[in-house]
């Protein structure tokens, strides 16, 4: 029979086959590829090779050995297709599918309420999985995404940064997706509010660096930073709005506007709820040379020449254009030291560098 035939497949063990699929009904399996990007939280999906794939899209009885099911972290989470999937994929184990199918068993059907129900409760599922497997972001074969991460009504993935280095990077890992698509977020809707009053912005530290190595926010990034004239900060009516009341300021999208508790800067958060933010450095030029009343101690926390500023110059970020320094290169060299565009680093390489993940 075909579960003989399954067997005597897995048995076969051809390259990395650990376990095999036959459809259930007509409709014949869809055969996928499946690349975990651990780092990026992400699973990835697409057309996998005929016969050898790492899932499959339709409903499918699934045969592996009973050592290798009950050695996964996770072996009977629902829905267990998916968390075989994941987790045999993470291993690198292979799916072969078969051609034969198994009969379907006749069922009535369902109310719409109970469609309902079942929807819900397969969402629900799937999002505890993806929470226990460390998943943030499906990226469907179609092109599609689901989210499991953070959003607007929630808090952000992790928890206060220590040391300039978050909780993600100690565990080897960049920033979730969801909160870089949150920073992307707040960075357009910041500059563009500022654009809109005249308030002359800049791309500052960290930013500007992942700006001229990437168009986007550095992968491992936890905020981002504008420099702005001090004396326009009244141009903006959410910054003296703060400046004025001493308290924070939510705008018409839900962005929340405040001073910092940490000295003279603004701080601009995606939401109440949702901590993730950009920061906005007032510097004002004294004797040609760009300067500030807060410095925090970072090694890139330096003056500079005005210079730079006349003009600024558009470039692309995180998904829009903003304004940057016009010799972004000596900015950052100047700020960073030699070297800083063609050598990554982690913020504070004294308690994690690059190199060790």
């Amino acid at each position: 029979g075909l579960l003989e035939r399954m067997r005597d497949a897995l048995e076969e063990g051809a390259g990395d086959t650990r376990l095999v699929a036959a459809p259930v009904g007509s409709v014949p399996l869809r055969c996928l590829e499946l690349r975990l990007e651990a780092r990026a939280w992400t699973a990835r999906y697409g057309p996998g090779a005929p016969g050898l794939c790492r899932a499959v899209e339709g409903t499918a009885v699934l045969l592996l050995r009973t050592r290798d099911l009950f050695a996964l972290p996770f072996p009977l989470t629902r829905p267990v297709p998916t968390a075989l999937f994941v987790q045999a994929a993470f291993r690198g184990w292979g799916l072969r599918v078969m051609p034969a199918a198994c009969p379907a068993a006749r069922r009535p059907p369902a109310s719409p309420h109970g469609r309902w129900k079942t929807e819900n409760l397969a969402e629900t599922r799937r999002r505890r999985l993806m929470r226990d497997l460390g998943i943030k972001r499906e990226v469907l074969a179609d092109g599609r995404e689901r989210w499991y991460g953070c959003s607007k009504e929630t808090a952000r993935c992790f928890g206060t940064v220590h040391a300039r280095t978050p909780q993600y990077l100690l565990a080897g890992r960049w920033t979730p997706p969801c909160c870089l698509r949150a920073l992307r977020e707040t960075a357009r809707h910041v500059t563009g509010a500022l654009e809109a009053a005249g308030v002359r912005y800049w791309l500052e530290g960290g930013s500007l660096l992942g700006a001229v190595r990437l168009g986007d926010i550095i992968p491992w990034d936890y905020d981002v930073d504008l420099g702005i004239y001090r004396e326009d900060v009244g141009k903006c009516r959410w910054l003296a709005a703060v400046a004025a009341a001493g308290e924070p300021v939510e705008d018409a999208e839900g962005f929340l506007w405040e001073k910092a508790a940490e000295g003279d800067f603004y701080r601009v958060h995606y939401s109440r709820s949702n901590r993730l933010h950009v920061d906005l450095w007032p510097f004002y030029p004294r004797g040609g040379v760009m300067t500030k009343d807060t410095w925090l101690g970072h090694p890139q926390d330096v003056e500079f020449p005005e210079s730079f500023l006349r003009p600024r110059v558009p470039m692309p970020f995180a998904g829009f254009t903003a304004m940057a320094p016009n010799n972004a290169r000596a900015f950052l060299e100047l700020k960073f030291g030699p070297g800083a565009v063609e050598n990554p680093e982690y913020p504070n390489p004294a308690v994690k560098r690059l190199g060790q993940d």
